[in-house]
């Protein structure tokens, strides 16, 4: 029974060499998402121990949260503002229609 169960016949050689390299590419692929995970979490507490955070993270209690108010509010005044960013502004329905009739006109002379 043993001997019908993996009698692949003629093609046995490729069946199992397929087989190595998916054995292969999936573990060298499990081996690269881990050692990119562990680079990436060094990074991380490289970054927070410097001090940089991120937007995401939690806010944690303090010290500062525990201040007198007088001394959050002169500190609230004193921080600089995060910097925003302005997104395009979209073209207006006549702008696009204009734009598509000059790219017509060019098009057709």
């Amino acid at each position: 029974m043993l001997e019908t169960a993996f009698d692949l016949g003629p093609h046995a050689v490729f069946i199992w060499s397929a087989y190595a390299v998916t054995a292969v590419c999936m573990i060298g692929l499990t081996v690269g998402v881990v050692a990119s995970d562990r680079r990436q979490r060094h990074l991380l507490a490289d970054l927070e121990a410097r001090g940089i955070t991120r937007r995401s993270a939690a806010k944690q209690v303090s010290d500062a949260a525990l201040e007198k108010p007088e001394t959050q509010a002169k500190s609230k005044s004193q921080a600089k503002p995060a910097p925003t960013r302005r997104k395009p502004e979209a073209k207006s329905s006549a702008a696009k229609t204009a734009a598509k009739a000059k790219t017509a006109s060019r098009g057709s002379k």
